[in-house]
């Protein structure tokens, strides 16, 4: 019996070792308009939201697979669309990614020195 228990167990105690790396990322609005169609394109995949709020941060967590370089593109109060080049990520890139959309423009800060 003690042993059936111990086998039951296996599974869960190989997975509380396991580790998946993924992106926190958080995209902010500090202008005073609000954002449209706001999309992050990233190696293999996207995602986005429909607006953005004034003073309003977005997040999302993703696994990266394969490499390539981020980009962002959203529509301004003007509806215009803008385009701003992001870093380069490799396969299996972790940590905390912030773009902040500002007056001055678009700023990307990673975990990266």
């Amino acid at each position: 019996m003690r042993s059936l228990r111990t086998l039951a167990l296996l599974p869960i105690l190989s997975l509380a070792g396991c580790h998946s790396p993924y992106v926190e990322a958080t995209v902010s609005n500090h202008t005073n308009e609000p954002l449209r169609l706001l999309e992050v394109d990233y190696p293999s995949a996207s995602f986005g939201t429909q607006s953005l709020a004034p003073g309003a941060d977005f997040h999302y967590r993703f696994k990266v697979l394969g490499s390539g370089n981020m980009k962002l593109i959203y529509t301004d109060a003007d509806q215009h669309q803008q385009k701003s080049d992001g870093p380069f990520l490799k396969e299996g890139a972790e940590g905390p990614l912030t773009i902040t959309v500002g007056p001055e423009g678009v700023h990307w800060q990673t975990s990266r020195p």
